[in-house]
């Protein structure tokens, strides 16, 4: 047999049983990939359990939570050219690993797919995945439509290519860590485009906490304006944060968190080429035309 073209991390932390029902079913799948965990300090036996039931699976033990940060640490134990991402509540469909490495086989100019995301038992396509389907942006000579970012538990990269930008920044914990990776990749001349035909499950896991999700995300948008958007785009963002956190109640705590990140967003600060700003610019301007806000308005309910 070949050597396999991709490999697939998952990111988990106490989830245990969904982690090993999301296992058995890529273990399953025909491309047979390897497979390596991130366990971001599980204290449920996760690591003991899935030693035991995946002998072939790749175990990095992270220490602590380190949330999307984890995924770093799996990446350097992956040996093929590409490498797709899930959570443990989320799985690939049969072949749309095998067509996502025809497809960056074919288009060397993409460094990043995003599949289609298929929530719940009834299978219904994600508003997110509808969303990047209806881009504004030109897709010319790509494989599908052009994005300016991407859902990091849905995602397949150019391993090289995630290795070469960093990965994930440990700061950001979790919640909208892939908009600075995306202004990256898009800033270092790759592609991110959305693939219809590469289909992910997501059956959400219960084990959530929704609030800390929204702030994180709020802060971490906040984060990423500052290092790498328009002084008045981080004004606006930072804005938006303080009033999240103003309504959740933990103004003081997650505001002062916030300014405290500043130092190092501000040393870090490298704006993105006025072409990923134009690429930005365009995507906002659509999302407020009329015939977008109806999709928008259920957002908020799938990204927590």
């Amino acid at each position: 047999m070949s050597e396999p073209s991709i490999s697939v991390v998952v990111l988990t932390y106490n989830r245990m049983a969904q982690l090993i029902d999301t296992l058995m079913r890529l273990r399953a799948l025909p491309e047979r990939p390897p497979i390596v965990v991130a366990d971001n300090g599980s204290t449920d036996d996760t690591v003991h359990r899935v030693a035991m039931l995946f002998p072939d699976v790749t175990i990095v033990q992270c220490g602590a939570n380190l949330g999307a940060g984890g995924r770093n640490l799996a990446v350097d134990c992956v040996r093929t050219d590409y490498v797709a991402f899930c959570d443990d509540d989320t799985w690939w469909k049969p072949g749309s690993l095998a067509h996502a490495v025809r497809l960056l086989d074919a288009y060397p100019q993409v460094g990043i797919l995003n599949a289609r995301i298929e929530v719940g038992e009834a299978r219904e396509t994600d508003p997110i995945s509808t969303l990047m389907q209806h881009s504004p942006l030109d897709a010319t000579g790509l494989p599908g439509p052009s994005l300016v970012g991407y859902m990091a538990g849905a995602s397949v990269m150019r391993t090289a290519m995630f290795l070469q930008i960093g990965g994930y920044d440990a700061r950001y914990f979790i919640g909208g860590e892939e908009e600075r990776v995306a202004l990256d990749v898009l800033a270092a001349g790759h592609a991110i485009v959305y693939c219809a035909a590469c289909a992910i499950a997501h059956h959400p896991s219960p084990l959530r906490d929704s609030a800390l999700r929204r702030r994180m995300l709020a802060r971490n948008a906040a984060w990423t304006a500052w290092q790498r958007l328009a002084v008045s785009d981080a004004c606006r963002a930072t804005a938006r944060a303080i009033e999240c956190f103003r309504k959740e109640g933990t103004l003081w705590q997650d505001g002062f968190a916030l300014l405290r990140g500043l130092r190092w967003a501000l040393r870090e600060r490298r704006r993105v080429p006025e072409r990923v700003a134009a690429m930005l610019a365009e995507v906002r301007l659509d999302a407020r035309a009329p015939h977008r806000e109806s999709l928008r308005s259920e957002l908020p309910q799938r990204q927590v």
